[in-house]
């Protein structure tokens, strides 16, 4: 997960059926476990508990199970849980034990299967990244999230857009719109050919210089 910044709103409400019910005894097992990774002058979990956490569910802190656990905390500072959000997600996945989070994290990738689950959670990998003031996130950190979010699904289009990414020199940072214009443009058009991309669809501007970066490339090889 992309080291911590801050704020996520307006995040999608559709994570899960509905928190599962608990028993008083069982949200008490959820706070235990809450409190072995607390830092106590917080009263949050912090990075230092994060990776306590992760290095006991066997995941490491880059994992994509881990934005998705955050999405489904509806977690809005990145790097920090509050109990609250602690308590949603475990509420949500029935995990009160370490045992059955640690199995519940290691299925989470299912949990977005879904398309419309996964594009509520692609746009909150976005606003996971955001500090409070901010409109966009600079590209060192939007090369991360292309690995974590979209890099197992479209590996030749996450690495030849970060290679792009990081020599370009118009944008120091992305929007949100540039965010979901880069699915929706992995998804419709074909790579590497590159035959069913339209510039007069209204793409980002970025993605257009994208595309021409390419053909410049295919013609000198």
């Amino acid at each position: 997960m992309p080291r911590p910044k801050r704020k996520a709103t307006d995040v999608d409400s559709s994570l899960c059926s509905g928190p599962k019910k608990s028993t008083s005894k069982q949200l008490d097992r959820i706070d235990h476990l809450f409190e072995s990774y607390t830092n106590k002058s917080l009263g949050l979990i912090d990075p230092e508990g994060i990776e306590a956490l992760c290095k006991d569910v066997h995941v490491d802190h880059t994992d994509v199970r881990m934005l998705i656990l955050a999405w489904k905390m509806k977690a809005e500072k990145q790097g920090y849980f509050s109990k609250d959000e602690w308590r949603r997600g475990l509420k949500c996945l029935g995990a009160d034990t370490l045992t059955k989070l640690r199995k519940a994290i290691k299925g989470l990738n299912q949990e977005v299967m879904v398309p419309e689950c996964f594009e509520g959670f692609y746009s909150y990998s976005f606003q996971y990244c955001l500090t409070e003031k901010q409109r966009s996130v600079d590209i060192e950190t939007i090369c991360e999230l292309l690995n974590i979010v979209l890099g197992s699904e479209f590996p030749s289009q996450v690495k030849s857009l970060i290679e792009y990414l990081k020599i370009q020199t118009d944008y120091r940072a992305l929007t949100m719109d540039h965010w979901r214009n880069i699915y929706r443009f992995f998804k419709e058009v074909s790579f590497v050919d590159l035959q069913s991309y339209d510039s007069s669809q209204a793409w980002p501007v970025i993605l257009d210089n994208f595309v021409e970066w390419l053909k410049g490339k295919e013609e000198k090889n």
